[in-house]
């Protein structure tokens, strides 16, 4: 039986993040300003079809799968590479968050998009605030850290735009506010997921210490309508 996480944009736009899903039964996706993930039922040729038919010309959209798919040849290629998927299984209870934590919300969103454009931590557009939960640590008034969920396959929360501004690294930032996801994740009685670039070591260290494990190396495709 096929694990939720092989297909996890797919098994969040019919649960967790349904409330965000645009398509039919075979196919869906978020909102060109809220995220480019498209899940599909299964990576048929009829499937991407259908996608064809569904977004607009020239948009940009991003493909996960546990194995290397066959992409069209009515799509573009524009990327295609191997990304971790990490999962949280630590029976350790965290540490409660000491430092202080800053709900974002709409008035942060330049703040938050010029930190994920300078950090480059995945796909951050307009509205991707819209996944909810995101918070920030500020210094001296400028957002210096922040972190939130993206795709809900549930149980599992996907722990994402984890960044910290290169003039305040090397301070915990990044891990104070993974430690205090988990925790609350945990106390929802979801389990915490992230994906991390396979370069990535720094961030594959943290993750690992704070409890997450290598569950399964997934390929990533951007592709482009022609």
């Amino acid at each position: 039986m096929e694990h939720l996480l092989d297909n996890p944009i797919w098994n969040a736009l019919i649960s967790g993040n349904s409330n965000l899903a645009h398509g039919n039964s075979q196919v869906k996706c978020y909102a060109e300003n809220v995220a480019p993930f498209v899940g599909f039922e299964d990576y048929s040729t009829a499937n991407f079809n259908i996608l064809y038919k569904l977004v607009t010309n020239q948009r940009v959209l991003a493909v996960v799968s546990a194995e290397e798919i066959t992409i069209p040849n009515n799509w573009k290629v524009l990327n295609n590479m191997k990304i971790l998927q990490l999962v949280f299984d630590d029976p350790i209870p965290q540490e409660p968050v000491n430092q202080e934590l800053v709900t974002l919300t709409d008035q942060h969103i330049p703040a938050m998009l010029a930190l994920t454009k300078m950090t480059n931590p995945g796909p951050f557009s307009e509205r991707t605030i819209d996944f909810g939960n995101y918070n920030g640590i500020f210094n001296n008034g400028e957002l210096a850290a922040m972190a939130g969920y993206r795709t809900q396959p549930s149980p599992y929360i996907e722990i994402s735009a984890v960044c910290t501004h290169p003039d305040h690294l090397g301070k915990g930032y990044a891990g104070t506010l993974i430690n205090y996801h988990i925790r609350q994740i945990v106390a929802a009685s979801g389990i915490p997921y992230l994906h991390s670039r396979i370069d990535n070591a720094n961030a594959i260290r943290l993750y690992q210490k704070l409890g997450f494990s290598i569950r399964k190396e997934m390929t990533f495709n951007i592709i482009q309508k022609n």
